[in-house]
């Protein structure tokens, strides 16, 4: 039997796509590579990426692996980038502006769709709102559709943010699952009922889509990776600190992630901890405004100085209510940290609870300040969990999620 030949299908290249198309190019599984704006040795964007002010473009660059295979559709998402530097909102409003994500989405959707009908490969690969036309062409021409879910189910989603919404309502306009409108859902609803197959990253996002209103292939549950462990750059003795616990949130500043419990945690444990918050803010609040005065806060780093700050911190605190995985969580273990977050993450399915970690209910402020002040108190607690952490970072491989996303294709009964 030969073997399949992959369309893959992802408007950025973020990080997770980028692995999961290596992941086939790795195995000569590849086809083709669709893709907004790449960066690759001798293009034009290689050569932008240079220019001052243009790091957004380095950060599309792409895997030597991949460069024979991009085929680049560029005009809607560098539109984008521009209008977002000069403070065109109006043409990257939610949804409604020329060249919003969604639209940028949307539209590579439909070149995608071309290239199906025209091609007919084994399997189209491809992401939430990228696939509603995709997979149209795909069951037109005996396509088999791999539909990859970042994030968990949208009805899941509005429900569990429309309830926050009454319980905090000053935190309501940084809650994006409540702005999304009738058409876009509707449009998510027809791309999962045309997949084959669906990847999920953690057990959490397999379950909300038992939310559906309509029968769903099982989804396959495979989570990412860790970064490498250095641990050369890495400080981790037991020595008694005498300082306030250190404690760091990564992530975009709104309240699907959590963001107002644990602020009244720190809060709970005044002089006995210092939050570092890293983070763009989501929407308009200013109840997380204040949060943001509190604390120290960082808007933007680039990934290693992210990492760099992790290691200068003691424990990550990820208390996300709605998430499809949480990268900073593998992040943070592998520099050494342990880590405090939901069994809305993908927490349930990396950390073992009070060996390298600990799971708390979603809304808790009070158990996210029980860990912190276990945390606090005993510090050699502390240096065994954060050893734990650096095992359980080197277990989980990106190499082994590539390895198991391969045999998932590959297996008949997927």
């Amino acid at each position: 039997m030969p073997e399949p030949k992959i369309l893959f299908s992802h408007p950025i290249g973020n990080n997770f796509a980028n692995r999961a198309v290596s992941a086939f190019a790795e195995k000569n599984l590849l086809e083709e590579f669709h893709i907004g704006i790449a960066t690759i040795e001798g293009n034009i964007w290689n050569h932008l990426a240079k220019l001052p002010g243009l790091s957004e473009i380095e950060r599309r660059r792409l895997p030597e692996i991949l460069a024979p295979y991009a085929r680049i559709h560029p005009f809607s998402e560098s539109m984008r980038l521009i209008a977002s530097r000069l403070g065109l909102k109006s043409l990257t409003k939610h949804e409604t502006g020329l060249f919003s994500v969604d639209a940028v989405f949307r539209r590579m959707d439909k070149q995608v769709a071309d290239e199906i009908r025209k091609k007919s490969p084994s399997i189209c690969y491809t992401y939430e709102d990228n696939s509603y036309y995709a997979f149209q062409a795909a069951k037109a021409v005996g396509t088999r559709c791999i539909y990859d879910l970042p994030i968990g189910y949208w009805r899941a989603a509005r429900r569990i943010q429309s309830e926050e919404m009454e319980l905090l309502p000053g935190w309501a306009g940084t809650m994006p699952a409540l702005i999304d409108s009738d058409e876009k859902v509707a449009r998510k609803d027809k791309e999962l009922s045309l997949a084959d197959d669906i990847i999920v990253a953690s057990s959490f996002t397999a379950s909300t889509l038992r939310e559906a209103p309509f029968p769903l292939p099982q989804p396959i549950v495979i989570p990412y990776g860790s970064p490498p462990v250095n641990e050369d750059e890495l400080s981790l003795q037991k020595e008694d600190r005498t300082g306030p616990l250190k404690v760091i949130f990564v992530g975009s500043i709104g309240q699907r992630k959590g963001v107002a419990y644990l602020a009244d945690a720190i809060k709970s444990l005044s002089g006995l901890v210092e939050l570092t918050l890293i983070g763009r803010p989501t929407g308009e609040s200013s109840a997380r405004d204040k949060v943001l005065e509190e604390n120290r806060w960082i808007e933007s780093l680039p990934h290693s100085g992210v990492l760099d700050e992790m290691r200068s911190h003691d424990v990550l605190v990820f208390p996300s209510l709605f998430e499809g995985f949480g990268l900073v969580v593998t992040e943070a273990m592998s520099q050494g940290l342990p880590v405090i977050t939901t069994e809305h993450t993908c927490g349930p399915d990396i950390i073992t609870d009070g060996k390298d970690g600990f799971i708390v209910p979603i809304r808790s402020s009070e158990s996210i300040s029980q860990k912190l002040e276990l945390l606090a108190r005993d510090r050699d607690l502390l240096a065994e969990m954060r050893q734990n952490a650096l095992k359980t970072a080197k277990a989980n491989t990106w190499e082994r999620y590539k390895e198991r996303l391969v045999n998932a294709v590959n297996s008949p009964s997927i």
